[in-house]
C-alpha cells in the first residue's frame, strides 16, 4: 500500500467509521467548534509573505487555504442543513479549485474569511446540537461522486477537513515552499 503524500495529507487521509457512535459524533461537533479558535491563534504569525507561502509545492498559498475554509464549510453548511430539511437531497458539487483562484481568494484579506468561519461555526455547531440521534443517520446524494452518504459520515468528513487544512496552515508557517 502507498502511503499518502505527507504534505499534502499531514494528518492523513479520511477514513470513516461506520460504527462510530455519540462520542464520536460529539468529538467531531467539538472539532468543528474549535477550528475557528485554532485559526484565529496563527493569524499573529501571518504577514503578507507567509501568506503567500505554498503548504506544498503545487499546492495552495496560506491565503487560499484561509479563503477555502469557509467556501468549503458554507457549502457544508447547506449541505447538513438539505439533509436535515428534505429527503435525501442531491447536493451541489462545486469548483473548489476556482473558487481558491478567484481574486479575492488569491488577494483578499483573511480576516473576513476567519470572521466568516467563525461565524459559521458557531451556527453550525448550535444547529448540530439540536439534531436528534436518528439524524446523524440521515441521507443525501452527491452526484460526484454517485453515492450516498449520512449525515455522521459528512460530519466526520468535515471535522477531518478542518484538521486537514489548520495542519497545512502549521506546515506552510514552519515550511513553506
Amino acid at each position: 500500500m502507498t502511503l499518502p503524500d505527507p504534505l499534502r495529507y499531514p494528518i492523513g487521509l479520511h477514513v470513516f467509521n461506520p460504527d462510530a457512535g455519540p462520542a464520536d459524533i460529539n468529538q467531531w461537533i467539538a472539532d468543528l467548534a474549535i477550528l475557528p479558535e485554532q485559526i484565529e491563534a496563527l493569524i499573529p504569525t501571518f504577514n503578507e509573505d507567509v501568506l503567500a507561502r505554498r503548504y506544498r509545492p503545487g499546492g495552495w498559498t496560506l491565503r487560499q487555504v484561509i479563503h477555502h475554509l469557509p467556501d468549503s464549510h458554507l457549502n457544508a453548511y447547506t449541505r447538513f442543513k438539505l439533509a436535515i430539511t428534505e429527503k435525501r437531497p442531491a447536493i451541489r458539487p462545486y469548483d473548489e479549485q476556482a473558487w481558491a483562484e478567484t481574486a479575492e481568494a488569491l488577494h483578499g484579506d483573511i480576516s473576513l474569511s476567519v470572521n466568516l468561519l467563525r461565524a459559521l461555526h458557531g451556527r453550525w455547531v448550535a444547529f448540530l446540537n439540536t439534531l436528534e440521534p436518528a439524524a446523524f443517520d440521515r441521507l443525501l446524494y452527491h452526484p460526484e461522486s454517485k453515492r450516498e452518504f449520512t449525515v455522521k459520515e459528512l460530519l466526520s468528513t468535515y471535522s477531518w477537513h478542518g484538521r486537514h487544512h489548520l495542519a497545512h496552515l502549521r506546515s506552510g508557517l514552519q515550511q513553506g515552499y
